[in-house]
C-alpha cells in the first residue's frame, strides 16, 4: 500500500464530499441539531404537570398540604374540583394528568397513621405515572407526612395500571413507522423514476401532473393504511394492548399523517438529486421528529 495513492484516494474524496452540498450540510447539521435537542428542548424530568385537586376536607392543615404538593414543582394545579369523579372527568378529556384527592376526614386519617391522600394518574404515559409515584415518596413534613409513612398515599392509576410498556409503546410505534415510511418511500420512489429515466416517459404521455403525482402518491396512503391495522392488530394480539375508543378516528388520524409525510417525501423528492440524498434528508428530518414527538421522551 503506498501512502501517496492512499492520500491521493483521500483528497479526492474530500473534495467530493466539499461539493456535494447536501452531504456537507448533513456533516455539520446534524451534530448541531443533536447538540441542540439534547441540550435545550429533551428533559427527562417532567415538571409542571397539568392536575387537578380536591380538597374535601378545607381545612387549613389540607391547604397545607396542598402547598407543599405544589412547592415540589412537579405539578402546576389548573383545576379544583370538589369531588374525585370530577378529576377522573377531566382526566378522561385530557385537560389534566394528575389529580389530587384530600378527604374529608383528612386530619383524623393523618393522626391514625391511614390513607390520607389519593394521587390519581393518567397511566397512558409510564413518564407520568412514574412521577407521581416519586410525588408519593417525597417527605411533605410540613403536612405531617414523612417518607416512611408509605400507607399514607396511594396512587390509583387509570388506563394502564399494569405498568405495560407495551401499552405505551406499541400505539407510539404507528405514527413513527408512518413517518419513516411514507416519507422514504414517496421521496425514494419519485427520484428512482428520475435517474431512471422513467419520469421523462410519463410526462410524454397524456397524464396531467396532477394526475401523475396522485396517481403515485395513493398507493402508497392504502399501504399506510395497511401498516396501521397491521400493527394495532399484531399489538393487541401479541402484546394484549387493549383498543379503546373509535377504530374510525384511529383510522382518519392515520390518514392525515401519512397525507402530510407524503406531502414532506415529495418535498424531499424535488430537492434530492439521487436515492442515496433522498434517504439522507429523510433521516435528517426523521431525527428531530422522532425526538420531539413525545415518543422516547417526555
Amino acid at each position: 500500500m503506498k501512502l501517496r495513492r492512499l492520500l491521493g484516494v483521500m483528497v479526492k474524496e474530500l473534495r467530493q464530499m466539499r461539493r456535494d452540498r447536501i452531504t456537507l450540510a448533513m456533516i455539520i447539521g446534524i451534530p448541531v441539531m443533536q447538540l441542540l435537542l439534547f441540550g435545550y428542548a429533551i428533559n427527562t424530568n417532567l415538571r409542571d404537570l397539568s392536575a387537578g385537586v380536591a380538597d374535601q376536607a378545607r381545612t387549613s392543615a389540607s391547604r397545607m398540604l396542598a402547598r407543599d404538593i405544589v412547592a415540589t414543582g412537579v405539578i402546576s394545579p389548573t383545576l379544583e374540583a370538589a369531588t374525585p369523579q370530577q378529576l377522573v372527568d377531566a382526566m378522561r378529556r385530557g385537560e389534566i394528568s394528575i389529580g389530587i384527592v384530600i378527604p374529608p376526614d383528612y386530619e383524623r386519617r393523618r393522626a391514625e397513621g391511614r390513607e390520607a391522600l389519593q394521587i390519581l394518574v393518567d397511566g397512558s404515559d409510564n413518564a407520568v405515572q412514574s412521577t407521581a409515584a416519586q410525588l408519593a415518596r417525597m417527605p411533605l413534613d410540613s403536612a405531617g407526612f414523612s417518607p416512611l409513612a408509605t400507607g399514607a398515599i396511594s396512587v390509583v392509576s387509570f388506563y394502564n395500571p399494569q405498568r405495560s410498556s407495551a401499552t405505551n409503546i406499541v400505539p407510539g410505534l404507528v405514527g413513527v413507522i408512518l413517518t419513516m415510511t411514507m416519507v422514504l418511500f414517496t421521496a425514494v420512489a419519485i427520484v428512482r423514476e428520475r435517474e431512471r429515466g422513467n419520469m421523462e416517459l410519463l410526462i410524454a404521455t397524456p397524464l396531467t401532473s396532477a394526475e401523475l403525482m396522485v396517481g403515485k402518491v395513493v398507493p402508497y396512503v392504502a399501504v399506510g393504511l395497511l401498516q396501521t391495522g397491521m400493527v394495532l392488530a399484531l399489538g393487541a394480539w401479541l402484546f394484549r394492548v387493549p383498543m379503546g375508543g373509535s377504530l374510525l378516528d384511529v383510522f382518519i388520524a392515520a390518514g392525515l399523517l401519512i397525507v402530510a409525510n407524503l406531502a414532506l417525501g415529495l418535498l424531499i423528492s424535488t430537492r434530492a438529486q439521487s436515492q442515496f440524498q433522498a434517504m439522507q434528508m429523510t433521516f435528517f428530518l426523521f431525527l428531530p421528529s422522532i425526538l420531539l414527538s413525545g415518543f422516547m421522551f417526555p
